[in-house]
């Protein structure tokens, strides 16, 4: 059984719930990111619940949905659009979250 974590945005009206914490976590320079500054942690989209008032931001090819706050703004995941079973959570909103516990993989290609 995954030990379940949780986490929120800044105001607290989004919250997280995610099995289990990260022990990878993604900085992606792709032209989004580079503006957003999340580090993403990826999951089963089974494993991932969010609740509470949302903005969606879909751009591009409009294939995943950007999450975000919709009082504070914090960016909290993206979902996918479709049957892709992965999805990102940024992992400065997990509760607790430390950056010295994970290993960080930077992604250098901004073509997204």
């Amino acid at each position: 059984m995954a030990e379940w974590i949780t986490g929120s945005c800044h105001c607290g009206a989004v919250q997280l719930s995610l099995a289990g914490p990260p022990s990878v976590v993604t900085e992606c320079h792709c032209s989004i990111c580079r503006r957003y500054a999340p580090l993403w942690a990826y999951y089963q989209t089974d494993y991932v619940f969010l609740t509470g008032p949302t903005d969606i931001y879909r751009w591009g090819r409009k294939q995943v949905d950007f999450h975000r706050c919709n009082t504070c703004g914090c960016v909290m995941a993206w979902l996918p659009r479709g049957d892709y079973p992965e999805c990102g959570v940024n992992a400065r909103m997990i509760d607790g979250f430390d950056l010295g516990a994970v290993t960080l993989i930077v992604e250098e290609d901004s073509s997204v």
